[in-house]
């Protein structure tokens, strides 16, 4: 069922302009597919989709496959959107992002592979980068918080 589902899932965004998870639900739901947010939200990570612009300045859903580093830039401009707050605390910093967003974010830091950051944890909306030596938490908290663009 999942291999059926991450076919259609990928020849929906193909032919139609979907931006959101609940979109994306809908529309596996008129093709006979229901599922969860939670579902699509992993089936997204999974098959790595990540939003583009368009050339009517909204965003969609495309898939991966794209040079890493070109896929490195579009997780980076997503990251910036989704994270709303970043908090050092101990060894560990603490991105809160919008809801259902978590995981994207997560990955987007994991893709930077800084030395510093031993792993994530993603929860629905808040994300735990667990830093390495106490001394780098504030570094790697303020170039997060550079990659978001925001002030916070």
């Amino acid at each position: 069922m999942k291999v059926k589902r991450h076919a259609l899932i990928l020849e929906i965004i193909a032919s139609q302009e979907i931006d959101t998870q609940e979109g994306l639900t809908r529309a596996l739901s008129e093709a006979g597919i229901n599922v969860t947010q939670a579902t699509v939200s992993r089936d997204i990570r999974e098959l790595k989709l990540i939003k583009t612009a368009t050339n009517h300045g909204t965003y969609r859903y495309t898939a991966g496959g794209a040079e890493e580093n070109e896929g490195k830039d579009r997780y980076l401009r997503i990251f910036s959107e989704l994270v709303t707050s970043v908090n050092a605390a101990g060894n560990l910093v603490v991105l809160k992002t919008i809801t259902a967003a978590a995981q994207t974010a997560a990955e987007a830091i994991d893709n930077l592979q800084w030395p510093e950051i031993i792993g994530t944890i993603a929860g629905e909306n808040t994300v735990l980068a667990i830093i390495k030596n106490l001394e780098d938490t504030d570094d790697v908290a303020a170039r997060l918080k550079e990659l978001t663009g925001k002030r916070f």
